[in-house]
């Protein structure tokens, strides 16, 4: 309760300076975007932790399932704006719709998730791996292909580049106003990952991925709680999309390629998560941030342009950096950054009389000993 209390009172303060600050050149145009970055990318960490930290399974189709988000919700925008449903940006409608947008991305990303995940969860390892890998690829090449969906992106076909104008893609005072929504979704989407993870689920998969076999000697339905893992890591990757959607003009299958060179691919998401600590939603979200802002100061970063010619030769070559980066902590925090720990904010009273009294016992024992040993 304490710590929720404090998550509420930062989420309004962080809104009051929003709308303070919102009018400001610098935070229209550079701030609020990163804002929105940051979110679908801590959406995206956290939700693949699920699966790879949590549950010990490695995916490499995450950014398929964001992809399924993204179009899901910029589809459903467009067909209530040109049903006539609302006109523009503003007013209690469109902000139902937002979330409404938002909820169906997710849903029918982890719809998705459960038909990929009963067949592919059979496999580990390796084989995983490949299957979730050919599930991204399938995923944009399908989307390429639909009339409706504008075959090479909204820029193109039927759908056209109205996402833009009438749809979920924001412009610069859009990004502002609608601030609150995208980091007040992140809030939630983290929260419930948090609760997840400490309920008798999250315990079930912990038990999974330190010994499978165990597990289902002591009547866990292994098979049951994977898939439910997986779908819900989708969701979240569902709703990441519906974000992208949001805070970008124009969508293209390109964006969610294995191959495409940013930090928006399913290799990259993969860093972020062991760069955080596999096993720590805060270690994923601190990591995302983390690779945000070096990818930003990699691409518009004056000191780059100051540093010498070998050295800025280097940072010419975005993927390298995060290769070295990644090394570095790998051979000094094998773990990540956090581990296994999960932070908070505050500890409630129940929380600090029990590390007192576990205090206060360790401390009798190691006074016993002393004193066997005089």
């Amino acid at each position: 309760m304490v710590n929720g209390a404090a998550v509420v009172l930062v989420y309004a303060l962080f809104v009051v300076l929003a709308s303070t600050l919102g009018q400001d050149g610098s935070f229209k145009l550079i701030l609020a975007p990163s804002i929105w970055q940051c979110c679908y990318l801590v959406l995206l960490a956290a939700s693949l932790n699920l699966v790879l930290g949590f549950m010990g399974q490695l995916s490499l189709g995450h950014c398929g399932f964001m992809a399924i988000g993204a179009y899901t919700a910029a589809l459903m925008s467009l067909a209530f704006q040109r049903a006539g449903v609302y006109d523009d940006k503003s007013g209690a409608v469109f902000i139902v719709i937002l979330f409404l947008c938002i909820l169906c991305a997710g849903l029918l990303a982890a719809l998705f998730g459960v038909l990929v995940g009963i067949p592919a969860l059979r496999l580990k390892g390796d084989y995983l791996a490949i299957i979730t890998l050919g599930f991204g690829l399938i995923i944009e090449n399908v989307i390429n292909n639909l009339p409706f969906a504008g075959q090479n992106g909204l820029a193109e076909g039927s759908a056209a580049a109205s996402l833009y104008a009438t749809g979920l893609g924001f412009g610069s005072a859009d990004r502002v106003a609608y601030l609150w929504a995208g980091v007040g979704v992140t809030v939630v989407c983290v929260a419930l990952m948090f609760m997840f993870i400490r309920s008798k689920y999250g315990r079930a998969v912990r038990a999974i991925r330190d010994d499978e076999i165990a597990a289902s000697a002591s009547g866990i339905n292994t098979g049951y709680y994977k898939v439910l893992t997986f779908a819900f890591s989708a969701f979240f990757a569902g709703v990441a999309g519906a974000l992208y959607a949001c805070c970008n003009a124009s969508l293209s299958t390109a964006s969610f390629s294995f191959t495409n060179g940013s930090i928006l691919n399913s290799t990259f998401v993969v860093v972020m998560v062991v760069l955080g600590g596999m096993g720590s939603l805060t270690g994923s979200v601190i990591s995302a941030v983390i690779m945000f802002i070096l990818n930003y100061q990699i691409a518009n970063g004056a000191w780059v342009g100051a540093l010498p010619g070998f050295i800025r030769g280097v940072f010419t070559y975005p993927m390298l950096v995060y290769a070295v980066v990644l090394i570095i902590i790998i051979m000094f925090r094998p773990k990540g950054i956090f581990g296994t720990y999960e932070f908070s904010i505050l500890r409630t009273p129940g929380e600090i009389v029990r590390k007192l009294k576990g205090a206060g016992k360790k401390k009798a024992k190691a006074e016993g000993k002393e004193a066997a040993a005089q």
